[in-house]
């Protein structure tokens, strides 16, 4: 097929709920895509994150196709291998106690409230389940997600919404303090928030948070949808902020481009869900806990090493451009937002960036990047130069 015969099929059958920019991905290899009609486009998005061993890799593909023949699917009221082992890993590289597996983000996220509720129940009965979550955060689009995220304009159309949620500025704890009260269960937070801007959280913050979920028997869950696996230049970004939280969740990236999410916890939460109480018919499929298997292994500490490189590199060849729409960047390791000017537009910008062979994101007012996590000095430098080119 023709790009503009793969644009028109979608057009014809697919439900309208992205704004698609015009750009139709047939293959990729490293961290550049290809079009039907041959294409090239540097890939700073790595299908939001989830791409993180790039395109084409083979031990990836081959772990797939393996252990699609032996067993491509088994309900988990009865025991598979890969899913056991890429738990063990997980556990053993972060210090959590056990995982709970799922299919996206918004469903772990989903998987970790009830968890902290449960929690309180079990220990103090009703009364005791609401959940402060941050402004300008975002932690999915069911309807109970959609109320945890602290940005109004996502608080429409679905009503009624789950109850339930309060929230509190960004770094600061005299606004925690104001949204607290005897009915708090958790404190559910981005690292860095990525949706709503690339906005990585101060870590005496995040310090001082922990310290008061610890005090209060307050639940602290962290969201690392979006930070997790690799993405920030260590397995967790929890790890640079040298906390333990009580849950986490992860999603994106920790199959590499299969659907595959889930819930850590600590040795307090690890037996608070319990048969019956929560569940999903794929989570730990066998096929994608095969491809995660292939990601750990990647990621070993010389790589995710490598992956801070590569962003301070990235970030300070774009900085150095001086364009005159880009402002400054922040973020950590390859999870990358760009200041866009006043009187510019970043989702018009991201379309000329698209539009001159580079893929981008947009987040908050900015643009953001997120490549693949293998992406070469090559390939960066490629995608500067369009930059530079297409914004001069």
């Amino acid at each position: 097929m023709t790009s503009e015969e793969v644009k028109s099929l979608t057009g014809q059958y697919i439900m309208n709920t992205y704004s698609r920019f015009p750009v139709a991905i047939d293959h990729g290899q490293g961290a550049t895509l290809f079009d039907f009609d041959g294409r090239e486009y540097i890939d700073f998005t790595s299908g939001i994150g989830v791409n993180s061993l790039g395109y084409g890799n083979h031990p990836w593909a081959e772990a797939i196709a393996g252990q699609a023949k032996r067993l491509g699917h088994a309900s988990n009221l009865f025991y598979t291998e890969t899913p056991a082992r890429l738990a063990e890993i997980l556990c053993k590289r972060t210090g959590e106690s056990r995982i709970f597996f799922a299919n996206g983000g918004g469903e772990a996220n989903e998987g970790m409230i009830k968890l902290a509720r449960k929690y309180s129940f079990d220990k103090y009965g009703l009364g005791r389940s609401t959940i402060i979550t941050l402004k300008n955060s975002f932690h999915g689009r069911t309807i109970t997600t959609l109320k945890a995220t602290g940005q109004d304009v996502f608080h429409n159309f679905f009503f009624p919404f789950t109850e339930g949620f309060r929230y509190a500025e960004a770094n600061g704890l005299e606004s925690l303090d104001a949204a607290s009260g005897s009915d708090v269960c958790a404190v559910m937070l981005e690292l860095i928030q990525g949706e709503g801007g690339v906005l990585p959280l101060d870590k005496p913050y995040v310090t001082a948070v922990k310290k008061l979920c610890a005090e209060r028997d307050w639940l602290l869950l962290i969201d690392e949808v979006q930070t997790g696996v690799g993405r920030t230049g260590s397995l967790f970004a929890f790890q640079q902020y040298d906390i333990l939280p009580d849950v986490v969740s992860f999603a994106k990236g920790i199959a590499g481009g299969l659907p595959m999410s889930g819930i850590m916890a600590n040795e307090k939460c690890m037996d608070v869900l319990v048969p019956g109480t929560h569940a999903t018919t794929f989570g730990g499929n066998p096929v994608c806990a095969a491809a995660g298997l292939v990601v750990q292994e990647a990621l070993s500490d010389e790589f995710l090493a490598g992956v801070s490189k590569k962003g301070e590199y990235l970030r300070r060849e774009i900085e150095a451009l001086s364009l005159p729409c880009l402002g400054k960047t922040r973020g950590m390791g390859l999870m990358i937002g760009i200041d866009v000017k006043d009187g510019y537009s970043n989702k018009e910008l991201a379309g000329t960036l698209i539009n001159s062979g580079l893929l981008v994101l947009t987040a908050g007012s900015g643009l953001r990047l997120l490549p693949p996590l293998i992406i070469s000095k090559e390939e960066m430098d490629k995608g500067v130069a369009i930059m530079k080119k297409t914004l001069s």
